[in-house]
């Protein structure tokens, strides 16, 4: 195995070197781009040369397109957020570097929306909207930014939310890779989830932008990325201070302070620099009977530098800890019978506490030839203890059923990207070159519990897992308007599981790998449409516990999805995007929580279509409209038992916003999901919900007011949703039916924050 992994990678090194040996580089222009007010760098800048060759500026503001032909041109900066410049040059010469280009702040304005080879992905340009529209007051939020994703809690608030995309029940995270500056969220082989990914440890103000990746087309994304992946940044720069303060129904408080403590001083210079500090305080009774004393502190720092013109430094410090109580999922006979009502609990002593502290150091380096390296070397010490009772007393009629589940893990981990633009003939290529690896060192538990306390062990053991990886990705242009983009990625993943219960003996070793070709076409009919196919292959890891005790089989089932679709502008201040996708997956993994186990449910098929609107009505006015259907079976089951458990069917998200720099502005908008089966044979039926919030600000220089609403006409919905076998204290038999999480009822929250 090492022998071919060493050949392979060999394989790869040379494809990477070899096109710079053969083709020369032509002309070229290159520059700066610096934001009008700070004097800082802007990254994400469309430049387009001539309505033909087109780049986005990186991190440091600098952009570079090659094998122009000397002649005069048209260059055009845009973007959503800044007013377009278009300027006349001529090109004469291998190299043209041009005067740092400084462009004012805008409004957000979607006619500056330019339709290039860069929206190869096209979601891209959705999601820089909105960033700007949609507000993000919390983690949770965060998520909600991926077009087409809904999340339920279901345990007080305090763990990783479930999620819904794309036809996928994803539970907490088994088929959409989530990171945050390039750091994995995700947890392989958790105590309470296989890809379980808590988003609490970010603090929703300190996010810049994200990159939404749907299906398994990205060679960068790997493990647990079939529905697809959110990739989420973190700012460089702070334009103000800010201190923000927010209390709300359920005593519900909030505190922020964010401050650039090289705000008005350098320690290098004149090189651009920041230290910015955050720090997030969270309390809420919530609105169940029991209250349920939710606390979260987060504290997140972070250091950049220039350390020259071809090398910047990012280090990267976050801590969060939480705790709480929950009250669980509730049956719906308890509130037929009047034993408790839509906010109560069967057992009021789940909840748990968590904690994770990462550390994250990323060096980019330039060489003079545009080649773009990276390093980025990161560190997360994770633990979580969690309580629950699923299913009340069918196990233990006297005491219940409580369980406790234990995750304490370490994850080491590297990445490395080699970014490269060529000239293959008169045609560029852009190239990315990525190789790292992972590794989780975890002790975990399953234990029976009641009221908390430990009664005995179910699973104990410690695991050891490792992933390794390489890819190579290439958008290659074959004409003015015709891109292909081919890559593939290597996958090696070893486990290793010791379990510590003697009487069990199931410990082990085993590994596995995966080759994942991606193929990507894009055609550009003008400014205003790109046409779109891909068709990938991609996978999502097994639990460890499942892989060494079980069958390796299953250990990285595969997924294949395929996808036709166009972005375009039917007129100049509306954007539209529609895809019709498909996406098999080779074995759905169902964890069983309560055993401590992974399960297989079989191949599955997915069909859906997305569609998304986002429109500027008049200047400061604008429309978002957000329509997703999804059909997705069990394949090779009869007919009556093939529905996907929970996998919706239907989803819409739609708002208004008003939107102005200065003065009132605000929004309303809505979310909604459709019936869905509960189970395979549709016995019991998931309900569907339609719930509106809004929220409204009074913004000027030195300070905001605002006010949000949730669930404006305070409508009875079901959050999280499950057919679970249950029995009640006193019950003969136990019953299969709906057991759910109320929503959130009418809430209310003021806050104010002060910049300075």
């Amino acid at each position: 195995m090492k022998k071919h992994i060493q050949k392979w990678m060999f394989s790869i090194l040379f494809l990477i070197g070899m096109p710079n040996l053969i083709f020369a580089q032509n002309n070229s222009i290159s520059g700066y781009i610096i934001n009008k007010t700070n004097g800082k760098a802007v990254s994400g800048i469309s430049v387009v040369l001539s309505n033909q060759k087109g780049t986005l500026s990186d991190i440091t503001g600098y952009y570079k397109i090659s094998n122009v032909e000397s002649g005069k041109y048209e260059i055009t900066y845009s973007s959503i957020s800044f007013l377009k410049q278009t300027k006349t040059i001529t090109v004469n010469s291998n190299s043209n570097k041009l005067k740092d280009i400084v462009m004012a702040e805008n409004t957000l304005n979607l006619p500056e929306i330019i339709i290039s080879e860069n929206a190869i992905n096209g979601i891209s340009i959705i999601n820089q909207v909105d960033l700007s529209l949609r507000p993000t007051n919390s983690a949770q939020d965060l998520l909600r930014l991926v077009p087409g994703l809904f999340i339920a809690q279901h345990a007080g608030g305090g763990k990783a939310e479930q999620i819904f995309l794309r036809g996928f029940d994803i539970d907490h995270g088994t088929d959409f890779a989530v990171s945050v500056d390039g750091m994995p969220v995700n947890m392989v082989s958790h105590a309470h989830g296989q890809g379980y990914a808590d988003m609490h440890f970010v603090i929703p103000e300190t996010v810049q932008s994200l990159q939404v990746d749907k299906g398994p087309h990205e060679a960068s994304n790997g493990d647990f990325s079939t529905s697809g992946a959110g990739n989420f940044s973190t700012l460089n720069f702070l334009d103000k201070n800010v201190i923000k303060l927010e209390y709300g129904r359920f005593n519900t408080s909030r505190g922020l302070i964010m401050v650039d403590l090289l705000r008005n001083t350098k320690l290098f210079g004149k090189r651009r620099e920041s230290a910015i500090i955050a720090s997030e305080y969270i309390y809420t009774d919530s609105y169940f009977d029991a209250s349920q004393k939710f606390k979260r502190l987060n504290v997140f720092g972070k250091y950049f530098v220039d350390l020259d013109s071809l090398n910047s430094l990012s280090i990267n410090l976050s801590t969060f800890s939480s705790n709480w109580d929950a009250s669980g999922q509730i049956p719906e006979r308890a509130i037929d019978r009047g034993l408790i009502d839509r906010f109560g609990s069967i057992d009021n002593t789940e909840g748990g506490k968590t904690s994770r502290t990462n550390g994250n150091i990323i060096l980019t380096s330039r060489l003079k030839n545009n080649t773009k390296i990276q390093n980025q070397f990161f560190y997360s010490k994770y633990d979580f203890e969690l309580y629950s009772n699923f299913t009340f007393f069918l196990e233990n009629q006297t005491d219940g059923d409580q369980i406790e589940q234990i995750d304490d893990r370490s994850i080491y981990g590297y990445r490395f990207s080699l970014n490269n633009d060529f000239n293959l003939g008169k045609r560029k290529v852009k190239q990315t070159f990525g190789a790292g690896f992972r590794y989780d060192d975890i002790s975990l538990s399953l234990n029976r519990a009641i009221k908390r306390n430990f009664i005995d062990n179910i699973v104990k053991g410690d695991i050891k897992q490792l992933n390794a990886y390489a890819y190579l990705d290439e958008n290659i242009e074959i004409t003015n308007k015709f891109f292909v983009k081919p890559g593939v990625r290597f996958d090696y993943f070893n486990f290793k599981f010791d379990d510590q219960l003697p009487s069990d003996s199931t410990g082990g070793e085993a590994d596995k790998s995966r080759v994942s070709p991606k193929l990507q076409f894009q055609y550009l009919l003008n400014d205003n449409v790109e046409l779109f196919a891909k068709a990938s292959i991609g996978f999502h890891s097994n639990d460890a516990r499942g892989v060494v005790v079980g069958s390796t089989e299953e250990t990285l089932p595969r997924a294949i999805g395929y996808e036709i679709g166009s972005l375009f502008k039917p007129t100049n201040s509306t954007v539209l995007q529609i895809a019709l996708w498909g996406l098999d997956l080779e074995s759905e993994l169902v964890y069983v929580g309560d055993a401590g186990i992974v399960e297989a449910s079989g191949a599955t098929r997915r069909l859906g279509v997305d569609f998304a609107l986002r429109q500027q009505i008049v200047p400061n006015l604008f429309a978002d409209l957000d329509l997703n259907y999804n059909y997705g079976r069990l394949l090779n089951v009869p007919q009556t038992e093939n529905n996907i458990p929970l996998a919706p069917r239907f989803t819409s998200v739609a708002g208004l916003s008003y939107k102005k720099d200065l003065g009132f502005n605000g929004g309303i908008r809505y979310r909604a999901i459709g019936d869905r089966p509960a189970n395979e044979n549709n016995t019991v039926t998931a309900l569907g919900y339609f719930v509106v919030d809004g929220l409204v600000n009074y913004t000027q220089k030195r300070y905001e007011i605002g006010l949000t609403a949730e669930n404006i006409f305070n409508v009875d919905w079901n959050e999280a949703q499950f057919d679970t076998e249950s029995r009640l204290q006193n019950e003969t038999d136990p019953v299969s039916e709906l057991h759910f999480t109320p929503g959130t009822p009418f809430f209310i929250k003021g806050r104010i924050s002060i910049f300075f």
